[in-house]
């Protein structure tokens, strides 16, 4: 897709990124805060809006001098086609606890350690589906964790075949293993740790 262009979420619109969302389906509802909920957190309880609101607030859209924004814009030509969640792991308070072991059985390591940046979530925009785009995020989401300093890049992307779409928003095997990125732990049937060290 030559006409693919992938930006910081500060780079981009807000309605850009509401675009890609749409009004109703998986990410209408979500809003991309599966991990970000605090504990004792749930979407039934805070509900859509406050859940829009917090992303608006995290993807810090229109500020580019305000640093780094929690993710990547996708656009095809001028249409925003998709999403990438990409910042520092400690960001993701869901992947930080002890009880969410399809990430850190078998790990030793510092959880907070903010120069390991975490890929939680790849959307592409109804209509634009199948034709590469979230196999660019993750490669464009290498990339930025990179230029931000970032000393190594995880994902937690699904192995089954018979999944239904709204689990596939955490990747594949091989959109990450195109990335750079290989198998460090495969705590269950369903789902892989992926990591690569950057120099």
């Amino acid at each position: 897709m030559s006409d693919l262009r992938i930006v910081p979420g500060s780079e981009a619109d807000w309605d850009d990124v509401a675009a890609v969302f749409g009004e109703r389906g998986a990410g209408a509802r979500c809003w991309c805060q599966r991990y970000k909920l605090f504990p004792g957190e749930s979407f039934a309880a805070l509900g859509p809006d406050v859940l829009r609101e917090r992303m608006r607030e995290q993807t810090r859209c229109g500020e580019p001098s305000a640093g780094s924004s929690s993710g990547l814009v996708a656009y095809l030509g001028d249409e925003p086609v998709g999403w990438c969640a990409v910042e520092p792991r400690p960001a993701y308070h869901g992947l930080l606890r002890k009880t969410f072991r399809i990430h850190w059985e078998g790990r030793d390591e510092d959880r907070d350690d903010e120069s390991v940046w975490s890929v939680t979530c790849l959307f592409t925009r109804a209509g634009y589906r199948k034709q590469g785009v979230a196999r660019a995020l993750a490669e464009a989401a290498v990339a930025h964790a990179r230029s931000q300093g970032a000393r190594a890049v995880e994902a937690y992307p699904i192995v089954v075949k018979n999944v239904i779409d709204e689990e596939l928003h955490v990747g594949t095997e091989s959109m990450f293993a195109d990335a750079g990125m290989t198998v460090v732990s495969h705590p269950s049937k369903r789902r892989v740790v992926m990591r690569l060290d950057l120099p």
